[in-house]
């Protein structure tokens, strides 16, 4: 019965794909057809966006948000955590910190008013992680916020809180690392070997076993339901949709998603972590806590915590800073890219103090020097000075950027230089040297000041003199304006 209800729904998928009706309608599920995809504007406008992590694994809040796959690990802190805290794992398993998740101080208009104040455009919720538990509305499991713990449709709410307070509104599905992630639990006696459970632990196998067709039909299903009752105009997808096995199924997604985002009137992006997924320009690229040297001529992302330890929230996470996150907000733009940037509330819905002020701080120098990244394209080079980003996935972002690093981005006719730190001497543009052929320049302005700024353009370059009053704290902004 149960394979009987997937693939009816699955024909209802296919058929809404291919028989929509609409005269705008143009993709197909095949790669050739899936190249026109063009990044919308407001994806390249929009530079700085905000991802949620929160869920179930939020009420231990020890280890990660992997806690639920690492506590029916033998071999794991948390697992050894467990037995101490809660007692075995066939008698206290994962599903019963459900009814722990109440998520009682939850204020979507809070929530969306700090995003806002810090200068995000786009809001991201993982609707669902590798726990398998959905938090939203869903008619395929029952295992989700709206029958169990909260008993609020989390997704919904931001949804609607976010869309009226004037954001984009986006979800990510880690649905597809559900497969193998709770594995763990079937190799002594634990609750994910009791059937009334299946279908909220299961299926838990092998990473090395190709996925079953319901699986990734079920995958495919949610993906989809989430497409057509939260009209997400960004969906986010974990690393494992490389697998081979789902490259049917991805296309068939993309195809849906981008003839969706047409039947709305609206740009739409997927999220990929690597080539393996999806080809180049057919998807946006997203590097997880990573970096490029250089300017990419396809728009990309950069998904990152303040947390350093977990992307969800545990009683001993550590944070970055205002400065790391503007800094690297500015590098990233300066490439082409946009930052996703991560927070884990409390299993009550609050944020932490050291959360909320990195995101404060970062929206009080948005508000001073948003012209310089909102709505930017790169220059021809990303930049100059000492410090040189590594590139790729998992690149060390720890090195801090000076004032001698130098950042460039362009609008319309204006060039932007940005330095990484506050001056306190004279800085040297070497890009911008007498024999550079950029044109003449007309004047040189600090953004968010009125202050007169003195330079002068020599053989080795623009020199600026410092200001005496910076605007606003971590880096500051040039305007260049050249002469017609």
């Amino acid at each position: 019965m149960k394979n009987m209800i997937y693939r009816f729904f699955l024909i209802c998928c296919l058929w809404n794909l291919a028989f929509s009706g609409n005269c705008q309608q143009r993709y197909q599920a095949n790669w050739e057809s899936l190249s026109k995809y063009q990044t919308p504007d407001w994806f390249r406008d929009a530079k700085f966006g905000i991802f949620i992590h929160w869920g179930v694994y939020s009420v231990p809040a020890y280890g990660s948000e992997w806690y639920p796959r690492n506590m029916y690990d033998t071999a794991s802190d948390e697992f050894k955590h467990h037995v101490a805290t809660y007692g075995p794992q066939d008698k206290f398993g994962y599903k019963d910190f459900i009814p722990m998740f109440k998520a009682e101080k939850f204020d979507p208009v809070q929530w969306v008013a700090l995003f806002k104040k810090a200068g995000a455009k786009y809001i991201v919720p993982v609707a669902e992680h590798h726990d398998g538990f959905a938090m939203y509305n869903t008619a395929l499991s029952r295992w989700n916020a709206f029958n169990m713990g909260p008993k609020r449709d989390i997704i919904g709410e931001l949804a609607k809180e976010v869309r009226r307070q004037g954001l984009i509104f986006g979800v990510s599905s880690h649905r597809i690392e559900h497969w193998w992630f709770l594995n763990h639990g079937r190799e002594f006696k634990s609750d994910v070997l009791n059937p009334e459970y299946a279908d909220f632990y299961g299926p838990a196998r092998q990473e090395n076993e190709t996925m079953s067709p319901e699986f990734m039909n079920d995958w495919l299903l949610r993906c989809t339901e989430l497409v057509n009752n939260y009209q997400p105009q960004l969906f986010w997808f974990d690393w494992w949709i490389q697998q081979p096995a789902l490259e049917p199924y991805r296309k068939s997604f993309a195809a849906y998603y981008y003839n969706k985002g047409l039947q709305w009137n609206k740009g739409v992006v997927i999220n990929y972590k690597y080539d393996r997924s999806f080809p180049q320009g057919v998807a946006v690229l997203d590097l997880e806590r990573g970096k490029l040297d250089s300017v990419r001529q396809l728009p990309w992302q950069t998904d990152d915590a303040i947390g350093n330890k977990s992307w969800g929230y545990i009683k001993d996470n550590t944070f970055k800073s205002a400065r790391y996150v503007v800094t690297n907000l500015i590098d990233i733009v300066s490439k082409n890219g946009n930052l996703l940037l991560n927070i884990g509330p409390r299993s009550d819905g609050t944020i932490t103090d050291e959360e909320t002020q990195v995101l404060l701080e970062t929206g009080k120098w948005l508000d001073v020097n948003g012209d310089a990244i909102y709505g930017t394209r790169p220059w021809k080079i990303y930049g100059e000075g000492p410090t040189r980003s590594a590139s790729g996935s998992f690149a060390d972002q720890t090195i801090p950027f000076n004032s001698k690093d130098i950042r460039f981005t362009t609008k319309g006719d204006t060039l932007f230089v940005i330095t990484l730190g506050l001056p306190s001497e004279k800085t040297i543009v070497h890009s911008l040297d007498a024999k550079s052929n950029q044109g003449k320049i007309e004047a040189v302005s600090l953004l968010g000041s009125t202050e007169k700024i003195t330079w002068s353009l020599h053989s080795d370059g623009l020199v600026i003199n410092p200001s005496a009053n910076y605007p606003s704290a971590i880096a500051a902004v040039y305007e260049i304006i050249f002469k017609k």
